[in-house]
C-alpha cells in the first residue's frame, strides 16, 4: 500500500504538468478548429500568432508597464487586429481554391513573423514573471507542490473553452456562422454581410491563440521559438480530434495532454512520440477524427 502512494505521488507532477499541457493543445486546436471549421482554411500560421501573443504581452510590460491582467486583454485584440489585416489583405483570396494554397500562405507568414521576432529579441527567452497574487492559489499536498498561477491557466482555459463552445453550438451568432460555411450566398441573402463574419471568425481564432500565449508567457520561456514547440503535437490534437471539430479539439487537447503526462511516468522515451501513435491509429480506424463527420 505505502509503495502504490509512493508512486502515485511520484506521477502525480507529471501527470498534472501533462494537464496543463493539456490545457494549451485545447486552446490552440480549439482556434484552429475555429478557423478551419468555418472558413475552410489550414492556418499553419498559428504558432506564431501564439508567439505573438505572448510577446505582445512582455512589450506591453517592458516597454508600457502595462500588467498582466490589462494585457491578458489587450495581447489577443491586438494580435486579433493583425490577423484581421492578415485575412483581409491576403487570406480572403483563397478561400474558392486549393487548401494547399493557404496552408502554403500561413506557413509562409509563420516564418516572417518568427523571423521578426528573432531579429528584433534575439533566439534567448525573455522572463515573464506571473502577478504575486496567484500565490494564494498555491496547492501543497505532503511532497507535491502545484503554483497557484497554473491552477489559474487550467481554470482559464476551461473556461474559455467551454464559452467559445457555447457559442458556435449555442447561440445564434454561432448558428449564422455555422450556415454560411455551408451555404454562404444563401446567408447574405438574408442581409447578413458574409466576408466581415469570415474577417472577425479568423481573427477570433487568432485571438485564441494569442490568448494561450499570453497565458503560456509566465510558465515558459518568451522566445520566437516557442510556437513551433506546440504547434505540430496541437495539429495532431485537431487531426485527432477531428478537422473542424470544436468539441473534439477540446476534448482531445487535454486527453492527449493527459496520457502525455502518464506516459511520461512510466515510458520517458515514448512521451512525445504517444500523440503520433494515437494519430496514426485513429487515421486507420476514423479517418474523419474522434468527433469528425465522415
Amino acid at each position: 500500500m505505502e509503495d502504490l502512494l509512493f508512486e502515485i505521488q511520484l506521477a502525480m507532477p507529471q501527470v498534472v504538468l501533462g494537464v496543463i499541457n493539456g490545457a494549451f493543445y485545447a486552446l490552440l486546436s480549439l482556434g484552429l478548429a475555429v478557423i478551419f471549421g468555418m472558413l475552410n482554411v489550414i492556418n499553419f500560421a498559428h504558432g506564431a500568432q501564439f508567439t505573438l501573443g505572448a510577446f505582445v504581452a512582455w512589450m506591453l510590460l517592458s516597454w508600457l508597464g502595462v500588467g498582466y491582467w490589462p494585457a491578458l486583454i489587450l495581447a489577443p485584440l491586438i494580435v486579433g487586429a493583425i490577423g484581421v489585416a492578415m485575412e483581409r489583405t491576403m487570406i480572403a483570396r483563397l478561400y474558392r481554391i486549393d487548401h494547399l494554397y493557404g496552408l502554403l500562405l500561413t506557413f509562409g507568414c509563420a516564418l516572417v513573423i518568427e523571423g521578426l521576432l528573432r531579429n528584433s529579441f534575439g533566439s534567448s527567452g525573455q522572463r515573464y514573471a506571473p502577478p504575486r497574487e496567484f500565490a494564494a492559489l498555491d496547492l501543497e499536498l505532503g511532497d507535491f507542490f502545484l503554483p497557484g498561477y497554473r491552477v489559474w491557466v487550467l481554470i482559464a482555459a476551461s473556461t474559455v473553452c467551454l464559452a467559445t463552445w457555447l457559442i458556435i453550438e449555442k447561440t445564434k451568432v454561432g448558428s449564422y456562422l455555422r450556415a454560411a460555411t455551408e451555404r454562404p450566398q444563401l446567408v447574405q441573402a438574408f442581409g447578413i454581410n458574409v466576408p466581415l463574419m469570415m474577417t472577425l471568425t479568423y481573427g477570433a481564432g487568432v485571438a485564441l491563440a494569442a490568448f494561450a500565449g499570453v497565458l503560456a508567457a509566465p510558465i515558459y520561456s518568451v522566445s520566437p521559438a516557442m510556437g513551433a514547440n506546440f504547434i505540430i503535437t496541437v495539429f495532431a490534437v485537431v487531426v485527432i480530434g477531428g478537422m473542424g471539430s470544436i468539441a473534439g479539439s477540446i476534448v482531445t487537447g487535454f486527453m492527449l495532454g493527459l496520457i502525455q503526462g502518464i506516459t511520461e511516468v512510466f515510458w520517458p522515451e515514448a512521451s512525445q512520440t504517444v500523440v503520433f501513435v494515437i494519430m496514426a491509429v485513429v487515421l486507420l480506424t476514423r479517418p474523419a477524427g474522434l468527433f469528425g463527420r465522415a
